[in-house]
């Protein structure tokens, strides 16, 4: 990739559901991608299910038709990203392990060279306190779908450097997004607001008070959420918002941040949201 260095070149760490997304926001801006993933099976799927956002995303209009579209290729390890100009970890919501990816990037990487994490709730100082060259660490709070939802959290650490501030601003620019800084903590500011809300819908349903239909029709009729609370936990993939609670309620010690039993049923039953085909709402696909 060195013939590449003085333009845009992502490395995205994680393809699940949000890596994937990214990605494909990414290349359907015509920035190349160097997806990692060390689970050969979901390696193994990536190229079609980007290939599916891409889909969904011409057809809402919500990326270009036309114009270039940024190469992807795929990689087990963070050894083939050491060109890379900016580098997005995606991965599961658990601070240990984001912190060793982490490491593994800045082992590989410039010093210098952008490193984001991805997350909804964990403090971005958190993991800048275990990883080399915390002045290039940031956070961003994409939401999913990546590519429909055109406004970010980002999340200026203690120990986030200027030049860091600058690169994410320019890398955003570069995937058509604006991003809106925020300070850090848990939750931020999007997952402290919302997540206590879908927590509380979750629990309003479970004490048999209103039906799911009734609470998102409530909040979108009388509110104007766009898409109701719990349809909303459904797009964002009821186990992601049980471990982001699960932060959340951790690190601030408050327990209206406790995970739902509700939610904590549907994720051991395995109905996790769209991306399994059930949740608070059946999709017809498992």
């Amino acid at each position: 990739m060195t013939e590449n260095r003085g333009a845009p070149w992502l490395a995205v760490f994680g393809a699940g559901v949000m890596g994937i997304g990214i990605a494909a926001l990414a290349i359907g801006r015509g920035v190349p991608v160097t997806l990692v993933d060390v689970d050969q099976e979901r390696l193994g799927t990536a190229r079609r299910r980007v290939r599916d956002e891409l889909r969904l995303a011409h057809l809402t209009g919500a990326l270009p038709r036309t114009g270039p579209a940024g190469e992807l290729r795929l990689a087990e390890s963070a050894a083939a990203v050491a060109d890379a100009t900016s580098v997005i970890e995606a991965i599961t919501e658990a601070a240990e392990l984001k912190a060793k990816v982490h490491r593994e990037i800045a082992s590989v990487v410039a010093p210098g060279t952008l490193r984001v994490t991805n997350t909804s709730s964990i403090p971005v100082d958190e993991l800048a306190g275990q990883v080399p060259c915390p002045e290039d660490l940031v956070g961003v709070h994409f939401m999913n779908p990546p590519y429909l939802i055109g406004t970010l959290e980002v999340v200026r650490g203690p120990r986030t450097g200027e030049r860091a501030m600058t690169a994410v601003q320019s890398l955003l620019s570069a995937l058509g997004r604006k991003g809106i800084v925020v300070g850090d903590g848990p939750g931020f500011v999007t997952s402290r607001v919302l997540h206590r809300m879908i927590n509380d819908a979750a629990n309003v349903v479970a004490e048999g008070r209103a039906t799911v239909e009734d609470v998102d029709a409530l909040m979108e009729g009388c509110l104007g959420h766009p898409t109701g609370p719990l349809r909303t936990a459904d797009l964002i993939g009821i186990d992601n918002l049980v471990d982001s609670l699960t932060v959340l309620h951790e690190r601030t010690g408050d327990d209206s941040y406790r995970p739902s039993e509700l939610l904590l049923r549907k994720v051991a039953e395995g109905d996790h949201g769209r991306k399994t085909g059930r949740g608070f709402y059946d999709y017809g696909v498992r």
